[in-house]
């Protein structure tokens, strides 16, 4: 679809003639999906739905205890220094943002008071700026009252260097001012074509400048509310013991009427995901289990107990390889991965080159992931829109001997090969579960074919993704040589595509919480990145964050493996609604337990 036909399908939405529904059918037809396509929708003049979910409790309580599971627990409940899903989610029980993404693409308002638009002026025509207007009478669990003044204060603690905060990206670059006790402004440099970031979704949630204000820069670490949230959510806080259990109990004063349902939450955190998957499907011990990162195959006979059913979420998610670009193994000022070092084996295109042509992403695909996981040769899957279909990926040893022959790569005695006193050795890290362990199988053996010595280490979930900055085993600090894990893209995946930008490099500096784990560093990306910020031209902006995902999987930055969807487990009466685009408890207020 051209701009021309792009134009002429709003200005039908526009006049009446075409339904908010059908216009966002059509674009998915030719990979827009909903999500951007409801943004398009705003930046032309058209209101943006506010869907209400379905809704059935008609009091607030009396739902019991809502048992939850992630096998990853939590490590900390502060969400702008959360580094991992788990924490995200740990922390969203508490704290919310000012709207979400709900799974149609929708932005749903929480603790805003509507959705900014351009028909009453609150979304700029220039894109230049957003008001939001906030709901009045929310407190805080401490009962002080939320206002404008705590949106400003976490813009402010957020973008603050010294705070090193993992959404620092969203707040850096924008300007927020108070209007009155419940409007504030954001502002952009330039125009800005995807505005709903800031305050949005899982970066976008408000902490209290009451509590936090002596805890801005150097000090962040120090705030006991970093591990005793006090939020606006639907739960209020009683215990939490990092990677193991957090506990919150019923919000008595939620703004929201009849809500929540459930009198208390436990998130019990440990384990491993095939456990978590039968604790839900077949014995029923839980609510709800997240991210089922098993075998489709013990899925299937999982569900066969009917106890409960699995929810599979179309979203961004990409399982992949990263390539680190430094060298792990030499320390420079107390940091080893340093941007002040080269990799020794992988600084060569040869060697990246035939890494890639090594992961056979079919047999990954029908023997670890069925239904969960496409092989794919790209880094951004979706929103379709913004898929390359100019990447080929290929499972080929013979090629992959045939570079690093022709690269002076040579065979030793032991079958292992050199080059230049330097042995082709590597190690290739990821979390431990039995999907991953049976790709990092899949890969070595490939590699050993190809005269390449791969050490496979298998790290703790909750250790793997901690967001403690002392632990030396976190994928942000990516001390080997490849690692393997799975994030996921936001709506517009110009956010997502940041962690290949060089100012988002993971350093001691900003205490590993920059979004560029690989610590790549290239001029040509950093250069299309920051026009395609700026870029309102729907067509040609797709064409340069489409540009962004070619140079990282062409310059085996990442090697993607499989695009994943989203795989919970929840029991058969249980209520809810998950998006692919957000926390898996976005809409926690909402859910509900049938009788």
């Amino acid at each position: 679809m051209d701009e021309r036909g792009l134009r002429g399908l709003i200005d039908q939405v526009k006049a009446g003639g075409m339904s908010r529904r059908v216009f966002v059918r059509r674009l998915a037809a030719v990979g827009l999906t909903a999500p951007m396509a409801t943004q398009l929708l705003a930046l032309s003049g058209v209101a943006m739905a506010q869907p209400s979910p379905t809704y059935k409790p008609t009091k607030r309580g009396g739902g019991g205890v809502l048992k939850v599971l992630w096998w990853q627990g939590p490590t900390l409940l502060n969400p702008h220094f959360a580094v991992g899903t788990k924490d995200q989610d740990g922390s969203r029980l508490f704290y919310e943002p000012l709207a979400g993404w709900d799974r149609e693409g929708n932005l749903r308002p929480i603790l805003a008071e509507t959705i900014p638009g351009r028909e009453d002026g609150t979304l700029a025509a220039d894109g230049k700026s957003v008001t939001w207007k906030l709901k009045k009478g929310v407190t805080w669990h401490d009962g002080k009252p939320f206002t404008a003044d705590d949106v400003v204060f976490t813009w402010e603690y957020s973008r603050d260097p010294a705070t090193a905060t993992l959404t620092s990206g969203s707040y850096r670059d924008v300007t927020v001012e108070k209007i009155d006790s419940h409007t504030v402004i954001v502002k952009f440099a330039k125009p800005t074509p995807f505005w709903a970031d800031a305050f949005v979704a899982a970066a976008g949630c408000i902490i209290p400048k009451h509590l936090f204000a002596d805890y801005i820069g150097g000090k962040s670490r120090d705030a006991p509310t970093n591990l005793k949230p006090v939020g606006t959510g639907p739960y209020m806080f009683k215990d939490f013991k990092p990677g193991d259990m957090v506990m919150g109990v019923i919000n008595p004063n939620y703004h929201r009427p009849n809500r929540p349902h459930f009198d208390a939450i436990e998130m019990k955190g440990g384990g491993d995901a095939v456990s978590a998957a039968r604790a839900v499907l077949q014995t029923g011990e839980f609510d709800f289990a997240w991210n089922m990162q098993v075998e489709d195959e013990i899925l299937q006979r999982l569900e066969k107990g009917g106890k409960g059913r699995v929810i599979f979420n179309k979203g961004g998610g990409i399982e992949h390889i990263q390539l680190n670009t430094t060298d792990p193994w030499t320390e420079i000022d107390g940091e080893r991965s340093s941007l002040k070092t080269k990799h020794p084996i992988l600084s060569d295109p040869a060697v990246r080159q035939a890494l890639a042509l090594l992961v056979d992403k079919d047999s990954v695909e029908k023997h670890i992931y069925g239904r969960t996981g496409i092989a794919t040769a790209n880094f951004i899957n979706n929103p379709e829109r913004f898929r390359s279909k100019t990447t080929k990926y290929e499972f080929n040893v013979d090629k992959a001997n045939a570079l690093l022959d022709k690269a002076g790569w040579v065979r030793g005695a032991d079958g292992i090969r050199a080059k230049d006193g330097k042995k082709l050795k590597l190690v290739y890290q990821t979390s431990i579960n039995q999907p991953r362990q049976k790709n990092q199988a899949i890969v070595k053996q490939a590699a050993q074919k190809a005269g390449i010595d791969m050490e496979l280490k298998s790290v703790t979930a909750s250790v793997f993704f901690s967001s403690d900055v002392a632990n030396p085993d976190t994928y942000t600090k990516f001390y080997c040589d490849l690692q393997m894990y799975n994030n996921s893209s936001q709506p517009d995946p110009e956010i997502f595509l940041r962690q290949f930008c060089s100012w988002e490099a993971s350093t001691k500096e900003n205490k590993w919480q920059g979004r560029n784990i690989t610590r790549w560093q290239n001029r040509e990306y950093d250069d299309t990145h920051k026009a395609a910020q700026v870029e309102v031209d729907p067509v040609k902006r797709a064409a340069m964050l489409i540009k962004l995902n070619e140079l990282a999987v062409n310059n085996q930055v990442v090697i993607p493996v499989v695009a994943r969807l989203g795989v919970a487990a929840a029991s058969n009466k249980l209520v809810l609604e998950l998006s692919g685009w957000d926390n898996n408890t976005w809409d926690l207020a909402n859910w509900y337990r049938e009788a």
